[in-house]
């Protein structure tokens, strides 16, 4: 069985790529379904906050209650994700794929025939053991399609079906959610859903060099202290973008005194950003090891003391939402690169881990947030959680991670 991957090109897909000619047929085609895939999931995990009223209502449970169906979700990305990536070690990644979406069909075909509280959270955590497999694989397949030295961009290419979610597909969703009802919604992203799954059987290539590898040469990788240390900084550092994001609303009508017509407007921007950081976060991630983590932390920081200190002014809190989601999104595929070239072997489970990574930094920035509310500290202050968990995530990368390469770009071997 071949087992290449795009830390160790093949020896012909070198020589394709040198000549400027990919080794796809139709690359656009084949990155367009991956995206579709990406922002169908994302549509589906981002819309569900949005529609969390109209299922509690619905199903004569309180929103609390309720919440347990979203942080099944989370949970199902955390653990059944890599799960999922291990068990399907050996299975060609367009198999993986196609088998992935066919799930996320599953689970949210479910979602919306639920009969109560306690299906629809065995559901989401369906729906979500699908979304970190996905994109590690996916992840392959897009590094496969551009090339060697350019993992970054692939990976941030498949991110941006995600940030696409975040400005288009939830708050659609969410509004097809509050016309038709909750199950509505979920029927729509199962739709979107078969959509890419055409687009996958149709585009993705069919080649030995997209095979898997062993179980134990995935597993391998997880005795690598490196890997742990860079989970650890992403779930730590990226918690501050949740840390914002979950308190928007209040943001825009508590601090701003704003009418809550403006928090859709701010949602866009922010997502705005997320989307602009993620397209040139790809780029220095295969360029340089440490500098878009070490600046786009920086830059986070920098911009919640801002809001922490005159968030409430509106044209202060609009640019810098824009702000957290572009510095926050241009460090995550610095994230991916570093943990394939810590683990070059098993790129599908690290691009698996580091989603798991994100959706337990989205826990931490929003129960680190209410602790702030909670304490009495004010609207903007969860802004200071956010700082100090960020804070703990740059200074371990600083301390056990990073090192110095070459006036910081990137070497070979690196």
């Amino acid at each position: 069985m071949h087992q290449h991957t795009y830390e160790q090109p093949s020896a012909v897909e070198r020589r394709r790529h040198t000549a400027g000619r990919s080794p796809v047929r139709n690359p656009r085609l084949t990155l367009l379904a991956l995206v579709l895939g990406t922002f169908a999931i994302g549509t589906g995990e981002f819309g569900s906050n949005g529609i969390i009223q109209l299922f509690a209502s619905d199903l004569d449970v309180s929103i609390p209650v309720a919440t347990h169906a979203i942080t099944a979700y989370a949970i199902g990305v955390i653990v059944g994700s890599p799960a999922i990536t291990l068990l399907a070690a050996t299975v060609n990644r367009r198999s993986l794929l196609l088998g992935l979406i066919l799930l996320f069909l599953a689970g949210n075909t479910l979602s919306a025939l639920a009969p109560d509280i306690a299906s629809l959270v065995v559901f989401r955590f369906l729906a979500g053991s699908v979304q970190g497999a996905f994109f590690g694989a996916g992840a392959v397949v897009a590094a496969y399609v551009f090339g060697p030295g350019r993992g970054g961009e692939a990976f941030a290419t498949v991110m941006g079906g995600l940030t696409v979610a975040t400005v288009l597909g939830s708050p659609l969703a969410t509004l097809i959610g509050q016309h038709a009802g909750w199950r509505a919604m979920y029927w729509t992203v199962a739709a979107v859903g078969l959509l890419a799954g055409a687009a996958l059987l149709a585009w993705l290539p069919r080649t030995d060099e997209l095979h898997g590898s062993s179980v134990a040469g995935e597993l391998g990788a997880l005795r690598r202290r490196e890997i742990w240390l860079v989970l650890t900084v992403a779930a730590l550092g990226i918690s501050s973008i949740f840390a914002v994001y979950t308190f928007i609303g209040p943001f825009v009508t508590d601090a701003a005194r704003r009418d809550a017509s403006v928090i859709p407007v701010a949602l866009a921007v922010f997502g705005l950003g997320m989307a602009v950081g993620n397209h040139f976060g790809g780029r220095v991630a295969d360029r340089y090891d440490h500098r878009g983590l070490v600046v786009g932390y920086g830059g986070v920081l920098a911009l919640l003391v801002l809001i922490g200190t005159a968030g409430d002014h509106l044209a202060v809190l609009l640019p810098c939402l824009f702000g957290v989601g572009a510095t926050m999104m241009a460090a995550i595929p610095t994230i991916q690169v570093r943990l394939t070239g810590f683990a070059p072997d098993a790129p599908t489970l690290m691009g698996a881990l580091n989603l798991a990574a994100l959706n337990l930094a989205n826990a931490l920035g929003a129960v680190g947030g209410a602790i702030a509310l909670h304490a009495g500290l004010g609207t903007l202050s969860t802004v200071w959680a956010g700082f100090v968990l960020t804070t703990a995530g740059l200074l371990l990368y600083l301390v056990t991670v990073a090192r110095p390469t070459d006036g910081g770009r990137r070497v070979a071997g690196g």
